[in-house]
C-alpha cells in the first residue's frame, strides 16, 4: 500500500522514543511474544538518546525490601503531591520496582552495594528511604542497546513522529513522521503504539537564553504531549509544572540525591540549612524560592565542610555520570567543593512526571484514553516516575500492548488525514523567506517565562495565552531551508501546543497546589472542597482545547497523621535567624 507514493510500513507494536522507557517497552514486547514485529522509532540514535544518554548517577525511587514497602512509597508520593495522584498507578510501580532492579542488575547495570552485598540504600525523601546510588551508571544506554539487538527489535533512527494515526473506530493505527536527515516522510501502520518521548523540556527558557541549555534533555521538547493531544488523548495536571533546583548557569541538577546522603545539604548564603529535606517536591521548591528571594539568599549547595575522601567520592560520581561536563564547568569557574559553596538557582519550567505529576493521562496498565495507545516515562502522568519508573512502565506498557493486539487485525488508515499531515510537514520547506524556527521558538519560550513562570498571576497568564495564540497565527510563515530546520519547525509547533496547554491548565485550576509548581498569587490557598481532582485537558468536539475535572480514584493507602508532613520541612531556626 502507498499513500502519495509513500510506502506504508507495517508492524505489530510501534514504540516511539528510544531513551529509557522506550527500549524497555520494545524488549518486553519481544520477550512476551518473539514472533511479533516490534519497531522502535527514535529521532536521534538509540545508542545515545534520551535523558539517560550519558548514564545516570542513581535511582531516586527504589522500593527495596527491608528498607521500604510499596505501601510506604505510595503514601510518601501521595503526601508529596498534596493528595492528587492516581494511587493504583503508583502501587503498580511500587510493587514492580524491586523486580526491575533485579532485572537490570542481571543485565549488568551496577548499583551500589554494601559490605554484605545488599543494596546500599540512602535516605533523601522526607519520610522514607528510596535512593540507590549507581557509581557506574554511565553504561546504561549501552546495556539497553545490546538488549534491543539481542531481542531483534527493528530500530529506525533519525525519524521523528509528527502525528498519531487512528482507524475509523477511534483505535490507534500508527504514526506519520519525517526523516531528520533527508526530509523523507514515513508512514507506519501499527496495531498498538507505545509513546516514550520524554518530558516537555523546551517549554520555558533557561536564564542563559540558550535554547538547548535546558535542565531536561533538549531533544525532549513535548512532541509526545502534542501528538497525544491531537490524537484525542486526555492530559492531566499540566499546571503542575516541573521546576527544579540546579547549579547557577549550568543546565544540570545540584544533585542533593548524591551529596545529601554523604553530608551535603542545601543552605542559605550564611551556610545554614533551611529545609530538613532535599527531596524535590513542590513544597521544597517553594521554600527554596522563598529563601532565594529573601535577605538570606541566594541558595547554595554546601559541601565545604566534608572530609576529603567524601568529596572525592562525590566528584567521582557527579563528574563521570549523567552530566560529565559538570567538572569542567566548576573548573572554569574556579569552584572547588573543598573551599566554597556552590551557587544554586531555579530551572526553567516544563512538563515532566519524572519530577512532578503532569503528563498524558495513563492508568495502572499504561493505557491512555485512546484505545491501543500507551505512554511511559516522563511524558506519562504517573507522579514522580524518575528513571526506574520509566523502566517499570516501559515494561508494563510492553505487556499491555501485546495483550491489546492479540485479536486485532490490520488497522484501516485515514488517507485524507495522512495527506493533510503530509502537507503540514512539508509546508515550511516551501516558504522562501519566512521565520526561522529558532526565532519562533525563542519568542514562545520567552513568553512562557514572562507570563507563566510561577508564582502565577491570573492577568499575566491571560496576556501570555493571548500572545502565545498570536505566535500560532504566524506558523504558516515558518520556514525551513534543510531537513534539520524542518525537524526544528516540527518541534516548535509542538512547543507552541505545550505552551498553550500550560497556560490554559494553569488558568483552569483556581487554587494553589504542589508548592511552587502551581502557586497562584491571587488564589494562594489549597482548596480541597472544589479542586481535589485531577485537572483534565483535552480536544473537544469542535477541535478546541478544553479543560475539566477527573475524579481521584479511591486510595489504596490512607495517609493518616503524616498527610501534612511535607509542609513542615522548614528549619525554624534558619527561618527566624
Amino acid at each position: 500500500m502507498k499513500i502519495n507514493d509513500i510506502p506504508v510500513i507495517d508492524t505489530d507494536v510501534l514504540v516511539i522514543g528510544g531513551g529509557t522507557a522506550g527500549p524497555m517497552a520494545a524488549v518486553t514486547a519481544k520477550e512476551q511474544d518473539p514472533s511479533l514485529n516490534v519497531m522502535l522509532l527514535e529521532k536521534a540514535n538509540v545508542k545515545r538518546s534520551g535523558a539517560i544518554s550519558m548514564g545516570m548517577d542513581g535511582l531516586n525511587n527504589a522500593v527495596v525490601p527491608g528498607h521500604a514497602t510499596p505501601e510506604q512509597y505510595v503514601k510518601e508520593i501521595t503526601i508529596a503531591n498534596d493528595g492528587v495522584v492516581h494511587q493504583p498507578a503508583l502501587m503498580a510501580y511500587a510493587t514492580r520496582s524491586f523486580p526491575m532492579i533485579e532485572k537490570l542488575d542481571s543485565w549488568g547495570v551496577h548499583f551500589q552495594k554494601d559490605e554484605t552485598g545488599d543494596y546500599d540504600m540512602k535516605k533523601v525523601h522526607h519520610l522514607g528511604t528510596y535512593v540507590l546510588p549507581m557509581p557506574e551508571g554511565h553504561n546504561v544506554k549501552k546495556i539497553l542497546y545490546r538488549r534491543l539487538r539481542r531481542n531483534r527489535v527493528q530500530i529506525e533512527n533519525r525519524f521523528t513522529a509528527t502525528r498519531l494515526l487512528k482507524d475509523p473506530d477511534g483505535k490507534i493505527a500508527g504514526m506519520i513522521g519525517v526523516n531528520t536527515r533527508t526530509a523523507e516522510p514515513i508512514i507506519i501502520r501499527a496495531k498498538a503504539v507505545i509513546m516514550a518521548t520524554g518530558a516537555a523540556g523546551r517549554l520555558g527558557l533557561p536564564t542563559s537564553g540558550y535554547l538547548f541549555g535546558t535542565y531536561e534533555n533538549p531533544a525532549n521538547n513535548g512532541d509526545g504531549h502534542a501528538m497525544a493531544y491531537h490524537a484525542g488523548a486526555d492530559l492531566a495536571n499540566l499546571e503542575c509544572f516541573q521546576v527544579n533546583p540546579l547549579l547557577k548557569d549550568y543546565n544540570g541538577p545540584a544533585c542533593a540525591y548524591v551529596t545529601g546522603p554523604l553530608g551535603g545539604f542545601t543552605s542559605n548564603a550564611f551556610g545554614e540549612r533551611f529545609i530538613e529535606c532535599d527531596y524535590w517536591s513542590g513544597q521544597m521548591m517553594l521554600e527554596f524560592f522563598k529563601e532565594l528571594e529573601s535577605g538570606t539568599g541566594p541558595v547554595f549547595l554546601k559541601l565545604d565542610h566534608l572530609a576529603e575522601e567524601t568529596i572525592e567520592e562525590i566528584e567521582t560520581v557527579l563528574h563521570t555520570n549523567e552530566r560529565p561536563s559538570r567538572g569542567r564547568f566548576h573548573e572554569g569557574r574556579d569552584v572547588n567543593y573543598r573551599e566554597r559553596m556552590v551557587e544554586m538557582h531555579i530551572s526553567e519550567v516544563g512538563f515532566c512526571s519524572g519530577h512532578s505529576a503532569s503528563g498524558v493521562w495513563t492508568d495502572e496498565t499504561g493505557a491512555t484514553t485512546v484505545p491501543g495507545l500507551y505512554c511511559a516515562g516522563d511524558m506519562a502522568s504517573v507522579a514522580h516516575n524518575y528513571m526506574l519508573g520509566a523502566f517499570v512502565y516501559g515494561q508494563i506498557c510492553g505487556e499491555s500492548a501485546v495483550e491489546f493486539i492479540k485479536d486485532r487485525g490490520e488497522p484501516k488508515l485515514d488517507e485524507d488525514f495522512i495527506k493533510a499531515e503530509l502537507d503540514r510537514i512539508q509546508a515550511p520547506m516551501k516558504v522562501a523567506d519566512g521565520i526561522p524556527p529558532e526565532q519562533m521558538e525563542y519568542k514562545v519560550r520567552r513568553l512562557v517565562n514572562d507570563y507563566l513562570q510561577p508564582p502565577k498571576v491570573t492577568k499575566k497568564m491571560e496576556i501570555g495565552l493571548e500572545r502565545i495564540l498570536a505566535v500560532r497565527e504566524d506558523v504558516p510563515r515558518l520556514c525551513a531551508r534543510d531537513p534539520h530546520e524542518l525537524l526544528r519547525a516540527m518541534e516548535v509547533q509542538s512547543i507552541i501546543d505545550c505552551a498553550e496547554m500550560a497556560a490554559r491548565a494553569s488558568l483552569y485550576r483556581k487554587e494553589s497546589r504542589w508548592g511552587l509548581y502551581h502557586y497562584r498569587v491571587d488564589y494562594p490557598d489549597q482548596n480541597d472542597a472544589e479542586w481535589f481532582y485531577h485537572s483534565r485537558l483535552f480536544k473537544d468536539e469542535n477541535g478546541q482545547m478544553a479543560s475539566g475535572k477527573r475524579p481521584i480514584a479511591d486510595y489504596l493507602v490512607s495517609l493518616g497523621e503524616e498527610k501534612d508532613a511535607y509542609r513542615k520541612m522548614r528549619v525554624q531556626k534558619a527561618a527566624n535567624g
